[in-house]
């Protein structure tokens, strides 16, 4: 009998190859380039200078290998509290199909193959935006998880960057309607993580984590949310008077608002559990996906966020 040896080795590339894939993050790093693509295609659509689509195409390679190299960096020192929760014990290295050195190597190469091409074939700003993201993503934010329940806002910062990266791609420096778009994204964060939290508590209290529902209790966790949800509902109008969502735009960011934030303070309600925290969770996407809908639908005039007398840029007159 013939023995094929060509099969198990076939299918343990193709294992690795699937782990390498899940190293990154898959459903991450597609949130994240679809807010970094809007970010780029309202700084477009707002009087943006045209870019040549291989510089735009290269931004957004560079953007998909930094979220990448973060997420496989991020797994790498977190492989031995991920094996407590129900959601990452079964990545490749808390399940030991990996040994942990590749995926430190992945992470380094990713990450030094984004960096520089944002920087030289995009523009220095953007690379330096995404070096920040790195960096507070894994030397500033993976570690503080275990030590303070600041980690969150900390760890949204760089959640925050993609849609700036969208739009310096774009435009080469900043300007208020793009750091209001990163304002959006960090403020939704808060309450979009702290319903996880929340409902799967005791994940993240066998892992170690420091989180606000296992630190401070539901009720501070829960005002929390209220207090990031107000701030959130009030920043995205402001969207509207620096140029950057219409009328629609408008009417929309109100009633979702006002849909995202009566949700969140139902959960003040000592009945409200685990359930209406799952809602909430599913709530927070659904607002977010709607919201970046309206804003693309109904953008601003061409120009207006770009015009001598908006003075939208960042330190303009």
């Amino acid at each position: 009998m013939v023995v094929d040896e060509a099969a198990p080795s076939s299918a343990r590339r193709g294992r690795l190859l699937l782990d390498l894939v899940a190293l990154t993050k898959p459903r991450i790093t597609a949130m994240v380039v679809i807010t970094m693509l809007g970010g780029m295609w309202l700084a477009t659509r707002s009087g943006g200078p045209q870019r040549p689509a291989l510089t735009l195409a290269l931004a957004v390679i560079g953007t998909v290998l930094v979220v990448s190299g973060a997420s496989a960096l991020n797994m790498y020192i977190e492989r031995d509290s991920d094996r407590f929760m129900a959601r990452t014990k079964n990545r490749p290295l808390p399940s030991g199909r990996m040994a942990p050195e590749i995926a430190l190597w992945f992470g380094l190469a990713l990450s030094a193959l984004a960096v520089p091409l944002l920087t030289f074939a995009v523009n220095a700003l953007t690379g330096l935006l995404a070096a920040l993201a790195l960096v507070s993503y894994v030397l500033v934010y993976t570690p503080l998880k275990r030590t303070t329940t600041l980690s969150l806002p900390v760890g949204a910062v760089p959640g925050a960057i993609p849609p700036l990266l969208g739009w310096t791609a774009v435009t080469g420096h900043l300007e208020w309607p793009g750091v209001l778009l990163f304002s959006v994204m960090f403020l939704w964060q808060i309450p979009h993580f702290l319903a996880i939290a929340t409902f799967r508590r005791e994940d993240y209290r066998r892992a170690g984590l420091k989180i606000l529902p296992v630190e401070r209790g539901d009720r501070v966790t829960r005002h929390h949310i209220v207090a990031y949800l107000v701030a959130l509902v009030a920043v995205t109008l402001m969207l509207v008077p620096f140029g950057v969502g219409g009328s629609f735009y408008m009417a929309s960011a109100i009633a979702l608002g006002a849909v995202f934030l009566g949700f969140g303070a139902y959960g003040l309600r000592p009945s409200a559990g685990a359930r209406w925290a799952r809602g909430l969770f599913i709530t927070s996407i659904l607002y977010l996906v709607l919201l970046l809908g309206a804003l693309a639908l109904n953008p601003s005039p061409s120009g207006a966020a770009h015009s001598p007398d908006s003075q939208a840029s960042l330190g303009g007159p």
